[in-house]
């Protein structure tokens, strides 16, 4: 018996015992390879987290949003044209029509933030899972994985985005959001809508690109300055890089901000009305009316939006991944307790 018991040669070769390893337990391998690229979490779980960050992001800073739009909305021909500094956009708002001034158009926000973000950000993980091919360190890919996240998030958001800002003009002349959507379709059609697409993603391209690039790289040295400490102080380095990130990302597409912001309201409150949406035509106007000095204007609420806006945002977009994980890693023990 005891001869039967021992393994006979050809079962004692190296390659033997080394090549079933790969393949033992083939559900714990995938599961591996997966939490290590992809954070383990499912393409509907990627889409509820950012859901959840983009909507806490802008209706905590909507105000902010507000006085920028009035900002970069004014020409020389608009009621308010006057109102060029953030104190006394802020104190024109509060005047007038108090706090809930501030908050003209949060509806909208509200309908066009959520699924907007969901298509951000989950187009964002997988593209950077395809682009970065095993390395997460790579800025190229963060970039261009920012780029085709905003175009298709653009694609989303901008009606939203349009019906929004035309609500959040002084003595807009509509209702509500409904009621502005409504009348746009009725009087301008549905090209109106998507008149600043283009110009949207050409700012946001390059805005992502920087803002990703400069999220995941600032993370990456945050964590590397305290290794120790990464896990309890998580929250914090999501929130600085993306305060960071945002700031940087903002100050650099101001210009095409306010093209978009005009093209978003022409027509509305006496505010000019352009023979077509052509970004260079827009660009050419602002600067003969108003100087260079007309592409930055709003710079100062839009970097006050934009910097604790990517922080909410990101910390948020963790947190709700980390619980994502948890729960999956959860599910994953309960199963191999069950097998």
């Amino acid at each position: 018996m005891a001869t039967d018991a021992s393994p006979s040669p050809k079962f004692q070769k190296p390659d033997f015992r080394q090549t079933p390893q790969p393949n033992f337990n083939p559900e714990i391998t995938t599961t591996t390879t997966v939490s290590s690229t992809h954070d383990g979490l499912e393409f509907w779980q990627f889409m509820i987290a950012g859901s959840i960050a983009g909507c806490v992001e802008h209706l905590a800073m909507y105000p902010v949003d507000t006085l920028k739009t009035r900002m970069q909305a004014l020409t020389s021909t608009c009621p308010a044209s006057k109102t060029v500094r953030l104190r006394e956009a802020l104190r024109a708002v509060l005047k007038v029509e108090g706090p809930i001034g501030l908050y003209r158009g949060i509806g909208a926000m509200g309908l066009g933030a959520g699924p907007a973000h969901a298509v951000y950000f989950s187009v964002y993980e997988f593209c950077k899972e395809y682009f970065s091919r095993g390395n997460p360190n790579n800025p190229v890919a963060h970039a261009a994985s920012g780029v085709f996240a905003t175009v298709a998030s653009d694609a989303v958001f901008t009606p939203m985005d349009v019906v929004k800002q035309r609500l959040q003009l002084r003595s807009s002349p509509y209702k509500g959001v409904m009621d502005c959507l409504k009348r746009v379709l009725r009087e301008e059609g549905i090209g109106s809508l998507y008149a600043s697409y283009r110009t949207t993603v050409l700012m946001n391209a390059p805005f992502t690109a920087v803002h990703f690039a400069t999220y995941e790289a600032t993370k990456r040295g945050l964590m590397e300055i305290s290794p120790d400490s990464v896990s309890d102080e998580r929250l914090i380095v999501h929130a600085t890089a993306g305060a960071a990130a945002g700031a940087l990302a903002a100050a650099v597409t101001t210009p095409l901000d306010v093209v978009k912001t005009q093209l978003q309201c022409q027509g509305v409150c006496g505010c000019d009305r352009f023979a077509n949406s052509s970004i260079g035509g827009v660009i050419k106007s602002i600067v003969k009316k108003d100087g260079y000095a007309g592409l930055v204007r709003g710079w100062k609420p839009r970097m006050l939006f934009h910097a604790p806006a990517a922080a909410i945002c990101w910390s948020t977009y963790e947190f709700s991944k980390s619980i994502f994980q948890e729960h999956n890693d959860s599910k994953s023990r309960s199963s191999s307790k069950g097998s």
